[in-house]
């Protein structure tokens, strides 16, 4: 589906034709906006991390209790963007995007003042819900205003945010722990929440005209599920989007004890080594936009996640034999982050191009799933020991399926037939 200049902003449908590119300004500043929508979800999830043992001790309660509060923002960023995708396909992005911020904000002030962890977590549910309107619209209004190449590259910039937020939000919550205490923290998201708020009503334009808008309340929304689900194609790589995540998840949660447990690195090394790691996933992200200008995200997509598989093998061998020690396993590892940073965000570009008259409920199943899996990724590789083999047992798994799903599941020849016709982006409406 290709969309004209006219189009975006006054609604017209989506016809072949000459489309007007828009100001090198004006693409950097959508990039910016979507950055910071983007941004809120990681923020939310890791910005209060280094506060965990102070939250454990004050308010008496145990570890594991101030870990579900984590789980519970992860829950309520995925069903929360289930619902709120489709509610932007039917109101348009800037109602349901200004809704859930303004959710986010309140539900962020009430955690600064939690008497207890149960209420605390009740909130960090809310809080998740609101912060998951930032995540969909970002994607959904990507899917607006780009489709197939232009896509994946705008997907591709955007995964450079996702991937840099995680590291950097313990950091700064680091850093605003040194002048207040874990509430201040709170009090902190709640002031990047609202900032969100001003620059999207103030800066971020309607992107869906109501003439594209879809109709017909909840019986429509599960019609579309139910649509998008029957697609055999946009499902496979949902689910290929999803297992990446997995993957990434099963590294973001095992590497700090297999590096410093098993492997005896200090906290400053494991510190290196996972950064040279987030360079690999992030870099391999912004190389996918180059790519782009002489290959088309199908064949890089098959080429990436084979990279991956090989990878994921690699890696598990290393983990059961001990062949190199930290060394062995660091260079499949970093491969195979560098391989997941370039097939995810054209999964995602090639099954948002099959539907993009249902772009908000078609990423709230991307983003949804991708929390999903990685949520369920994570304890399991503590199950199963928090060591090498556990780690690298989950990764190879996770890509093993989505390479399975990708080969069984979706017909190569309707991948590269999929229309990837946007030859320029659209020019951006007023805001407001």
């Amino acid at each position: 589906m290709r969309t004209t200049a006219d189009g975006c902003g006054t609604g017209a449908s989506a016809t072949p034709g000459v489309v007007r590119p828009a100001p090198p300004r004006e693409s950097l500043r959508l990039v910016l906006m979507l950055g910071v929508l983007v941004a809120l979800g990681p923020f939310t999830i890791d910005m209060y991390l280094p506060a965990l043992p102070t939250i454990t001790d004050e308010l008496q309660t145990t570890s594991t209790a101030v870990q579900l509060t984590l789980t519970g923002t992860l829950a309520g960023l995925g069903l929360g963007q289930l619902v709120l995708g489709p509610l932007s396909d039917t109101f348009g992005r800037r109602r349901p995007l200004l809704a859930g911020t303004t959710v986010h904000v309140v539900a962020s002030l009430l955690c600064a003042v939690a008497p207890n962890v149960g209420v605390l977590g009740a909130l960090r549910v809310l809080e998740g819900l609101g912060a998951a309107a930032a995540s969909v619209v970002a994607i959904a209004v990507v899917r607006d205003l780009f489709s197939g190449v232009r896509a994946a590259r705008m997907i591709s910039r955007l995964v450079l945010v996702i991937g840099a937020s995680p590291v950097l939000a313990p950091t700064v919550g680091g850093e605003v722990l040194r002048w207040t205490d874990w509430r201040g923290v709170f009090a902190a998201l709640a002031v990047l929440g609202l900032a969100v708020t001003v620059m999207a009503a103030i800066a971020l334009p309607e992107t869906l005209p109501p003439a594209r808008r879809r109709t017909g309340g909840v019986p429509a929304t599960l019609r579309t599920y139910a649509g998008l689900l029957t697609d055999r194609t946009f499902v496979c790589l949902v689910l290929v989007s999803g297992l990446n995540a997995s993957a990434l998840f099963a590294y973001v949660a095992g590497s700090s004890f297999v590096m410093q447990d098993q492997y005896g690195l200090s906290e400053h090394t494991f510190s290196l080594i996972f950064a040279v790691n987030s360079v690999a996933n992030i870099g391999a992200s912004q190389v996918n936009v180059v790519l782009l200008t002489w290959f088309e995200p199908a064949r890089i997509l098959v080429a990436s996640l084979s990279t991956a598989v090989v990878a994921s093998l690699a890696l598990l061998v290393v983990a059961v034999t001990g062949a190199g020690g930290v060394l062995g396993l660091l260079v499949p590892l970093f491969v195979l982050l560098g391989a997941i940073g370039q097939s995810g965000p054209n999964a995602s570009a090639l099954g948002l191009s099959l539907h993009g008259e249902s772009a908000g409920t078609a990423a709230a199943l991307f983003g949804s799933l991708n929390f999903g899996l990685g949520a369920l990724a994570a304890p399991v590789v503590g199950m199963l020991g928090n060591d090498s083999h556990a780690m690298a047992a989950v990764m190879a798994g996770s890509i093993g399926l989505a390479a399975t799903v990708l080969v069984l599941g979706v017909r190569l020849r309707v991948l590269h037939a999929i229309d990837l016709s946007d030859p320029e982006p659209v020019a951006l409406p007023a805001a407001g």
